[in-house]
């Protein structure tokens, strides 16, 4: 039994952050520093890390975040260049001539787009790309960010061709040691097919969720509605089923490599021809308020429908009338499919994170046994910068557009960098505070956290099996690392419980993609490239939603799977 001296010193950093970003609605920047001290007192006193452990595990995250604010920065400078030009100008006139209602908008960029890009590339593409797309087409800045969130959490499920699962799942339990390799591949493939299940009970309503949201929060502000929900409600459900049905039927016959690329492409083909052809289509298009009534909060340095300031329409090379649409996306599909070629179950992929050149490490931070390093080839940024590249030649591009979309990008990432640093510092304090002898007990302060909620629920495990995966996504900001964190777990009391195991691990899935929309270092991400940093608190707010939706849902859903296996 844990220690409920030690699970209340783990969980003070929570604590300081629900408290400080959420309730007091501190900005990132402020409240994360105030965050990471917190996670350095108490494992330097609690945990006994000697100075250079709490030290060397910052160290790992301006590493990671490095990563992170090269994906980032690489998509705002793919934005930033598609401005200059009037592509994206022309982008939205394709998706005008789908519809200009801003429901459908939501449902193929923030739901099939999104899911899409967290498919192919992960790593907080979706939310990167997705959101400045929809601030160009006219959302307010936050609208984009909580859709483009929101939307593709489903997906990272399997996320970029079922990484969290390989090895995120296998390798924890493997680390148990108590199955056979063929009792493992058996095990893996039984949660791969009951997470799907369970998804796609949840992703039937994930298009209508996301739908809801922006309407509620981002309609009148005066006269909050659901109202035009219903009117798009036949919609929503079909767009819901065009995904879930392929992608589960992927999961469960191939495996987690494919579902979500598969689930999306479907999907948006089949609703396109399907609103093509007259079908589900709204009587009347709905749209956002008019500009001068939207609350400051929805807004940010980048004007929504436009650009900023240093950009004007006198800048445009391209005749934006005589600009094919396949042009003005080319950059982005050019993007899909170095992506595609670059992931690492290709040869190209595996030589970008295995070759030293492209991946080098930091073996033994500071003389501890932490290890990092930054797969600068491998990660989406370079992609994105390399399609930004690209794109100068395509659209005839002057120096001085190059300079103003590089130089706007890089003033939009400023703020969010210190912010990520210290989130993720505090990130790696938590998660390896247990990786040393003098460690109590051995265990982490969030193997602590998720044992003690295991001792406390008991026998009714199944309840919060989905809200430990949150958990881990929540804190870390990645299913890969939430699953490796707590899957070990999750099957260990899954055992000793007489549980299913494939029940819970299944349900760790599950928290752990949803607990996407609200993992801090995502959401800062993402307001980057609306330029909307320091507004993390308000959108987790909004994000809790869904989040309670998995909860409530995913307790009946793993309950009930628990006894019927």
């Amino acid at each position: 039994m844990v220690e409920t001296s030690l699970v209340l010193a783990a969980l003070a950093p929570l604590v300081v952050v629900a408290t400080l970003l959420i309730g007091l609605l501190w900005p990132a920047v402020k409240s994360m520093p105030v965050a990471w001290a917190t996670a350095a007192v108490v494992g330097a006193t609690v945990w006994g890390m000697p100075i250079e452990w709490v030290f060397a595990t910052s160290l790992w995250g301006v590493l990671l975040a490095i990563e992170i604010l090269w994906i980032v920065f690489g998509a705002l400078v793919l934005l930033y260049t598609l401005m200059q030009v009037g592509a994206i100008d022309k982008i939205n006139e394709g998706f005008a001539a789908i519809s200009e209602d801003r429901r459908i908008q939501v449902i193929l960029l923030g739901f099939f787009m999104a899911t899409f890009l967290e498919g192919v590339a992960g790593f907080g593409t979706p939310a990167a790309v997705v959101a400045p797309l929809l601030l160009a087409l006219g959302f307010p800045a936050m609208a984009a960010v909580v859709a483009a969130l929101v939307g593709h959490s489903i997906a990272t499920t399997f996320g970029a061709v079922g990484v969290p699962v390989n090895p995120g799942i296998r390798g924890p339990i493997d680390a148990v040691g108590t199955l056979s390799d063929t009792e493992l591949s058996e095990l893996v493939a039984q949660a791969t097919a009951t997470g799907a299940l369970y998804q796609a009970v949840f992703g039937i309503a994930m298009p209508l969720l996301t739908v809801g949201m922006v309407v509620y929060f981002f309609g009148d502000p005066d006269e909050r509605s659901l109202e035009p929900v219903w009117e798009v409600l036949p919609l929503c459900l079909f767009s819901g089923v065009a995904f879930v049905a392929p992608f589960t039927l992927t999961a469960v016959f191939v495996g987690p490599e494919f579902p979500s690329i598969i689930g999306s492409m479907v999907g948006i083909l089949v609703v396109v021809a399907t609103l093509r052809a007259g079908y589900f289509v709204p009587e009347e298009d709905w749209t956002f308020p008019d500009r001068d009534e939207w609350p400051d909060y929805w807004v940010g340095s980048v004007e929504p429908g436009g650009s900023s300031d240093d950009q004007t329409t006198s800048s445009v090379t391209v005749d934006q009338r005589s600009m094919s649409l396949l042009r003005a996306w080319s950059p982005y599909l050019l993007l899909v499919i170095l992506l595609i070629i670059t992931r690492d179950f290709t040869p190209i992929g595996e030589l970008l994170t295995d070759h030293p050149i492209f991946a080098p490490t930091w073996d033994g931070i500071l003389g501890t046994t932490i290890v990092q390093g930054i797969e600068w080839a491998y990660v989406p940024g370079t992609w994105l910068l390399a399609s930004a590249l690209i794109a100068i030649p395509v659209f005839g591009m002057t120096k001085q557009q190059v300079t103003s979309a590089w130089r706007e990008a890089g003033q939009t990432i400023r703020t969010p960098a210190i912010a990520l640093v210290f989130v993720i510092g505090m990130v790696g304090i938590m998660l390896e505070s247990g990786q040393y002898p003098e460690a109590p007990g051995g265990d982490s302060m969030l193997v602590v956290l998720a044992d003690g909620t295991a001792t406390l629920f008991g026998e009714f495990y199944t309840v919060v099996a989905v809200p430990v995966g949150i958990l881990g996504t929540f804190i870390t900001g990645s299913i890969t690392v939430s699953n490796i964190t707590f899957t070990g777990l999750q099957f260990e009391v899954a055992t000793q419980a007489g549980l299913p195991e494939h029940v819970i691990v299944g349900a760790q899935m599950v928290g752990g993609a949803i607990g996407n929309v609200i993992a801090i270092h995502n959401v800062i991400a993402a307001l980057a490239t609306v330029g909307l940093v320091g507004k993390e608190g308000r959108v987790i707010r909004l994000n809790l939603i869904p989040v309670l939706f998995y909860i409530i849902v995913g307790a009946i859903l793993v309950t009930a799977a628990a006894v019927l296996a």
